[in-house]
């Protein structure tokens, strides 16, 4: 007896790409779709914004959001809500409506709770701990990934233990506890690897990098930022590339190359609005500002500062803004 075919969907393929972490071959298999029901279907949608936000595609994410959690409610999809106001809520941070991405994450871990979902629980808590950390609460953000990362640890999700190390390693180098930072790094850059997660990887690498830099080892964050570089760019990742930009400036500003620390921070700044980011925007002018200051060029760095504080102010990264002050008036 011969089997029935069954239809192909494309959406089984679009899935396996993203969760391989081949998110351009996503946005590539939805483009070359016919046009037809399937390309308006809330769980495609959904598949489609999470890859472009992954790239750092802001813009392209929320056109698809839109439709898709529409979607998603009509259908009374409480998985697909719950994903779609977590991605919502990151895209937020990203552009610097903190308590938009609060309210969404709040939104996404109630949703957890309700569909005992262990996974999107831990991330919620992880982002939850990424807007309280910005907000300047270190030692309570703290706790927050600690927690999640415990979570993700109980269930054996690697990519999520990846994206929390990261963070944490952020907030205890803010804190001034290198050694550990560098600990927490190493340990995203291990699951990350260990997940086979190139975007990922290439974070934990700038995370590394940045460590380095901020401990004078210019060598060692050379070497992270070339290999971070090469995946970003296999993978189409411009919110990475524009980070590599920032970091790179960074790393001039700490050598004394002005020039160059301005012109690696404009890189940055133009891709970061490329991407929409606010964040990695205003972090990049706050370097261009302090070479332009170090560099003897002050009424230009006086228009920068203001501008950083301002951007600062409306993210609400309080720390952040008394970091770059710190550093203004040192």
């Amino acid at each position: 007896m011969i089997a029935p075919l069954v239809p192909h969907d494309p959406l089984a393929d679009m899935a396996g790409q993203l969760a391989a972490g081949r998110f351009s071959e996503v946005l590539d298999a939805y483009h070359a779709l016919p046009r037809g029901a399937l390309q308006h279907r809330a769980d495609v949608l959904l598949t489609v914004a999470t890859a472009a936000t992954r790239l750092g595609d802001l813009e392209q994410a929320k056109t698809l959001l839109g439709d898709a959690i529409d979607g998603l409610k009509a259908r009374g999809d409480l998985d697909g809500q719950m994903r779609g106001l977590n991605l919502v809520g990151a895209i937020a941070f990203e552009q610097g409506e903190l308590g938009r991405a609060e309210t969404c994450f709040r939104a996404t871990l109630k949703l957890a709770r309700k569909l005992d979902d262990n996974l999107f629980a831990a991330r919620a808590w992880n982002n939850l701990a990424s807007v309280t950390h910005l907000q300047g609460k270190v030692q309570e953000a703290l706790g927050w990934y600690r927690g999640a990362l415990l979570s993700y640890q109980r269930i054996g999700d690697r990519q999520g233990a990846a994206g929390t190390y990261h963070n944490l390693a952020l907030a205890l180098r803010q804190l001034g506890r290198w050694r550990e930072a560098e600990a927490a790094a190493s340990q995203g850059l291990r699951h990350a690897e260990i997940a086979g997660l190139p975007v990922a990887v290439a974070l934990a690498r700038m995370g590394k990098a940045e460590i380095h830099i901020e401990l004078g080892e210019f060598t060692l964050a050379s070497k992270e930022l070339e290999q971070a570089e090469r995946i970003s760019t296999e993978c189409g990742d411009d919110l990475g590339g524009a980070e590599i930009s920032r970091l790179r400036g960074l790393t001039a500003l700490r050598r004394g190359d002005y020039a160059q620390a301005i012109e690696e921070a404009q890189d940055a700044r133009y891709g970061a609005h490329r991407c929409g980011s606010l964040l990695l925007s205003v972090e990049a002018n706050a370097i261009a500002a302090l070479a332009l200051k170090r560099s003897g060029r002050q009424a230009e760095a006086e228009g920068g500062r203001a501008e950083v504080l301002e951007g600062f102010g409306r993210l609400g990264a309080v720390a952040l803004a008394e970091r770059f002050m710190k550093e203004w008036e040192s």
